[in-house]
């Protein structure tokens, strides 16, 4: 049997993140339109790929109704018009849509059945929000597979809390000011603004252009934090303010092979080392990215020591907490999140991969001492995510500086 292909990734964008409602600034702009944006622009910003060499199109979004429907992959490559030719296709796993849309798309390439690919995920939270219209199999609760608020996402973060008191909510709402600071801090740097694609907006007042993350509150304290609602649960730990917002938004990114970028004079940004994923009880889905990191790194013959850099999701602060605490890493460790995360950025769902990814594409260019860095992130219904990328600007002397 042949070796399998080098996968790379080459490049990937995202549209701003909107605050999903009627306020929001994508309330009156569809979904479909909102990645078929990140689709162009990928492909305005790569001029050396010819769209007729695109092997396939995966898109995910986590409410396939309305304008997140109709096989999302496909009609986004009409839209954003990438050749008839280039087939396409719709991806739900929840949180975790875009990332599997990267590693399918990244193991077609592997196998050697594609050269290039383009993989992303739209989420309009305004108007799909999670779950609506889903109609979940009796079953769950008559058979007790499931607790009833399994599927409530907050609920599942107060359930850890509960099943470990050293992760207070003094410490979830320090990580959360944190992630507000250091997103703040990024943008400052002009390290976010390079990977997002500007998306014209209509409301009330008129036409507008979205060239910025709509979430972000830099202005947040510990002392805000600390007095709002806990909306879960009376008396819980998890707030608006340590937990990822609705958001609106959409993300997409050019998967290659090695041969297929040397072809073409393509950049390489990352290399796909390993990926998993992994289920734990829907209770607890925070959890999921232990066992997804764990069988990733095992695949790859690497431990938690060699990964220099991490990109991890922030839908809640516990779940990144409980993350750190498993593989003995401090809550302000500078290799984790460097530029903040979902918790001030926004978090619309299946598009939240690729953000983790072009995030840690940024941040490879100026660590070469960092060979490998991960992404992860928890899928509800009780899963986890992780995608193991190496550094192609890695240099060994520069580790010994």
């Amino acid at each position: 049997m042949a070796e399998r292909a080098e996968v790379v990734f080459v490049d990937g964008v995202r549209t701003p993140f909107g605050r999903a409602g009627e306020k929001g600034m994508y309330w009156n702009t569809r979904a479909d339109d909102l990645v078929v944006k990140a689709i162009i622009g990928l492909m305005e910003r790569n001029p050396g790929v010819p769209p007729e060499r695109i092997d396939d199109v995966a898109i995910a979004a986590t409410t396939q109704t309305g304008d997140q429907g109709l096989t999302l992959g496909r009609t986004a490559a009409l839209l954003a018009g990438l050749p008839k030719s280039v087939p396409g296709f719709a991806i739900d796993r929840m949180c975790a849509g875009a990332m599997t849309a990267v590693t399918m798309m990244g193991s077609s390439i592997g196998f050697g059945a594609y050269d290039l690919a383009i993989a992303g995920g739209v989420e309009h939270m305004g108007r799909h929000p999670m779950g609506f219209g889903a109609d979940p199999n009796p079953r769950f609760l008559s058979e007790k597979l499931v607790s009833e608020d399994a599927l409530n996402m907050g609920a599942t973060a107060e359930r850890i809390h509960d099943r470990f008191p050293s992760y207070t909510k003094e410490r979830s709402d320090r990580f959360a000011l944190r992630s507000q600071q250091k997103v703040a801090a990024a943008y400052e740097a002009g390290n976010i603004q390079p990977d997002l694609i500007p998306v014209a907006t209509r409301s009330e007042s008129g036409w507008g252009l979205a060239t910025r993350d709509e979430a972000p509150r830099p202005e947040t304290t510990l002392e805000g934090l600390s007095t709002l609602r806990t909306p879960f649960r009376s008396h819980g730990r998890v707030t608006a303010g340590n937990a990822s917002g609705l958001n609106d938004g959409a993300s997409a990114c050019l998967l290659a092979s090695g041969a297929t970028a040397r072809e073409l004079g393509l950049g390489v940004k990352m290399t796909m080392t390993s990926f998993a994923f992994a289920g734990v009880e829907p209770e607890v889905m925070g959890l999921g990215p232990v066992p997804s990191t764990e069988k990733a790194l095992r695949k790859a013959g690497l431990s938690i020591t060699d990964i220099g850099l991490f990109e991890l999701n922030e839908a809640f602060a516990v779940q990144v907490i409980s993350f750190l605490d498993h593989f003995g890493i401090d809550d302000e460790d500078p290799r984790v999140n460097q530029y903040g995360g979902a918790i001030a950025l926004g978090h619309p769902l299946a598009s939240s991969g690729v953000r983790l990814m072009n995030q840690l594409a940024h941040q490879f260019e100026t660590h070469p001492q960092v060979r490998y860095g991960l992404t992860a992130m928890c899928i509800g219904l009780g899963q986890g995510g992780t995608v193991i990328w190496e550094n192609p600007h890695f240099n060994k002397k520069a580790t010994k500086r």
